[in-house]
């Protein structure tokens, strides 16, 4: 009786059945999560640039970032919130990249230059001085000559360019053939460039005229600049080890050719005297005429 009687007594545990559906918990917490993303990378595709702004700082707030306001665009349940918020600057919350390449260029596009180097500019302009001065220099000494206006002088991020254009002045057309008015203004240039450190480059232009003498307009330019620079080397006395010579036939128009002076134009020797400044005093000297004097 006793044995039958605690038999009867025992509690039977009925074992829990497995929950085959505890995956949809992690799944609709995994899908919330991709459409909180798909909603950020809409707002940033956006261009508007207040909106993608506002968002940032509203994100801001999100992570624990104190005093930003929620975005106050629109008439959802947030549309009442406060304008008084004091709210942080972009870089408060995402530092910028690259502060220095990013007001540099707005350097240069304002002509400010708050955001050079004040050392580098000093280079530069002393460098653009440099050249103005030696262009005034042969304008001067051809002026004397009564050969006034045949060149034009530029100033690059490569130094001192010395267009000759030729227009029958320099060569005739399909020669490299030096004219007397040629050989006049080169020798006039090659006594303010034989005591410079700096490189020479000669480069031969051409115009689209197909030639009939050379077997294309590379050989002609090629030619032309080869005889200006024999002519400073042979005879203005410029050291042959810092010229040199190159042809880059039609490749390179500075106006199109569809006109008698655009083909006048193109058909060109430049002289560059090249900066020997390091790449970032040659990058500012283009921008020194629109640079506010310090």
């Amino acid at each position: 009786m006793s044995s039958g009687g605690a038999r009867k007594g025992k509690k039977v545990i009925e074992e829990e059945h497995e929950n085959h559906e505890r995956w949809l918990v992690s799944y609709a917490d995994m899908m919330t999560v991709l459409v909180a993303l798909f909603i950020v990378l809409y707002a940033i595709s956006q261009v508007d640039e207040a909106k993608f702004d506002q968002l940032r700082t509203s994100l801001a707030a999100g992570f624990g970032a104190p005093q930003v306001s929620i975005l106050s665009d629109g008439s959802g349940p947030m549309a009442e919130t406060s304008t008084d918020v004091v709210i942080p600057t972009i870089e408060d919350i995402i530092p910028t990249i690259s502060d220095s390449i990013q007001e540099s260029e707005v350097s240069a596009v304002t002509g400010s230059a708050d955001a050079i180097d004040a050392g580098d500019l000093a280079v530069a302009r002393l460098e653009y001085s440099s050249f103005e001065d030696l262009a005034a220099q042969i304008e001067a000494a051809l002026t004397a000559k009564g050969l006034q206006g045949v060149l034009e002088f530029k100033i690059d991020e490569r130094g001192l360019v010395i267009g000759m254009v030729t227009n029958e002045v320099f060569f005739a057309a399909e020669s490299a053939v030096l004219t007397q008015t040629s050989q006049i203004v080169i020798d006039t240039m090659s006594p303010f460039v034989v005591g410079l450190p700096n490189e020479i480059s000669i480069e031969g232009h051409a115009n689209t005229e197909p030639t009939t003498v050379y077997s294309s307009n590379w050989e002609l330019s090629s030619d032309r600049a080869t005889q200006v620079l024999r002519r400073m080397v042979e005879v203005g006395g410029v050291p042959g080890n810092r010229v040199a010579s190159v042809g880059y036939g039609e490749a390179r128009p500075l106006v199109p050719n569809d006109t008698p002076e655009g083909l006048a134009s193109n058909r060109r020797v430049d002289l560059v005297v090249l900066s020997d400044k390091p790449e970032r005093i040659r990058a500012l000297l283009p921008l020194v005429p629109t640079l506010q004097e310090g």
